[in-house]
């Protein structure tokens, strides 16, 4: 085990000493030009803490090539020694060494990205990236457990096993701590990546090691990858007609079975609505605006961005159909970035009452553009506001009543407050 951390100190170093440059060896190959400027259309947003996005084609525009070349060869010629001396004199002492030159090249990517030190821009692989299209399909292979990162400690956790899915009966729960996936550490490490190394081809398995705060201990789990099929959202009648919808994720399919949990819910008589939105870790742009498009009006502002050039996009509903009963919304500290945007705009509008606690405060969009050999690169490109103009990056959205969910008590406390708060607004109408 020494060996094999000394040698991923090597490489670490290896890598580190090529970072700052590297990408301007793939740019000139392909173009003589920098990824600069770049404006996709609003289907390729993402705003959330571990989510893929559709793809966007790259453009770019024109840098100073004289300059770039200069680097550009002293680059290359430092990579020619890099490899000189490894080919003449190291040893690999490993037992299971499967690092191969692709790979080094690949690490230099991904280095290279990695020095930005912003959690949210990251480089795929080929493989990652075509896993990471995936999850927006609400189909893939893998355990079914959703997670979510901490933004200051970087420390990933399980907000959610799926019923009935491999993560589930393997014996993996919510809270869980992730520590390793296939034996690699996590914390820290994009939750976006780490994801990609939990999918996998189906009846493949994988290792996970998780730390239980509630009971002190590592456990170690085997899991199976099979077919999973992400159940984006649920809903039921409670007491009192008032109907309750959760919606665990926004990707492509989430606005079509929110808006079928609706109209089902209108269907058996709904006077009241609670959407909770707990442990969302968000989702693409257009799924949440498509949410808040079936609630309000027509021509009502959902949520604007602001990119670097300070050139602003606004997005707007498009028809008519709305819910007209009272609703309210349950957030938590695990809900972020497209479960904001659903929350900030409906509070901002009054037109729902928000309970639970703040937000985890994700205010950037991301977008996941195609280099154009299989790979790709996520990267920060905007900021997006609430209708009001609050940016809530860092400081997240503080609901209307807070409400701290109580673990010792049988019942759901936040969600107890939601339905006695719609229900005071149904007695007064």
């Amino acid at each position: 085990m020494e060996n094999r951390n000394d040698r991923k100190s090597y490489y670490k170093g290896l890598l580190t000493g090529v970072i700052l440059c590297v990408l301007i060896i793939g740019v000139l190959a392909l173009s003589g030009c920098f990824l600069k400027d770049y404006a996709p259309s609003s289907t390729g947003q993402t705003t959330g803490t571990g989510n893929a996005v559709e793809a966007s084609d790259v453009s770019s525009s024109s840098g100073d090539v004289t300059d770039i070349s200069g680097r550009y060869k002293e680059v290359e010629k430092k990579l020619n020694k890099l490899y000189s001396v490894l080919d003449q004199y190291y040893l690999d002492v490993s037992d299971d060494s499967d690092i191969t030159q692709d790979d080094m090249v690949e690490g230099i990517y991904k280095g290279y990205v990695d020095a930005l030190n912003e959690p949210y821009t990251v480089y795929y692989t080929k493989e990652e990236y075509d896993q990471l299209q995936e999850s927006t399909s609400g189909k893939y292979s893998g355990i079914g457990v959703v997670v979510s990162q901490n933004k200051e400690t970087g420390v990933i956790t399980v907000v959610r096993p799926f019923e009935g899915s491999p993560g589930a009966e393997a014996g993996i729960l919510k809270d869980d701590i992730l520590y390793k996936v296939a034996d690699k550490e996590v914390t820290g490490v994009d939750v976006t990546e780490v994801v990609t190394w939990i999918k996998g081809e189906e009846g493949s398995t994988v290792s996970i090691e998780v730390y239980r705060p509630s009971e002190d201990k590592y456990l170690t789990f085997e899991v199976e990858r099979k077919t999973i099929e992400i159940p984006m959202v649920t809903s039921k009648m409670l007491d009192n007609n008032i109907g309750y919808v959760a919606v665990y994720e926004f990707e492509e399919t989430t606005s079509e079975q929110f808006n079928q949990a609706i109209d089902a819910l209108t269907a058996q008589g709904m006077e009241g609505l609670i959407i909770d939105l707990r442990d969302n870790p968000g989702g693409l742009v257009n799924s949440a605006t498509a949410i808040l498009d079936r609630i309000l009006t027509k021509d009502q502002l959902l949520v604007y961005t602001v990119d670097k050039n300070g050139k602003k996009q606004e997005e707007y509903t498009e028809d008519d159909e709305t819910i007209n009963v009272p609703i309210s919304v349950l957030i938590n500290g695990n809900s972020a970035s497209a479960s904001e945007i659903v929350s900030g705009c409906l509070q901002d509008y009054g037109k729902a009452k928000l309970v639970g606690t703040t937000s985890f405060g994700k205010g950037i969009v991301q977008y996941v553009l195609p280099l154009g050999d299989g790979s790709a690169i996520k990267l920060t490109s905007a900021k997006y506001y609430t209708p009001n103009g609050r940016n809530i990056h860092g400081t997240g959205i503080d609901p209307d009543v807070e409400v701290e969910l109580n673990s010792d008590s049988e019942t759901d406390t936040q969600l107890e407050k939601a339905l006695e708060i719609v229900l005071q607004e149904i007695q007064a109408e």
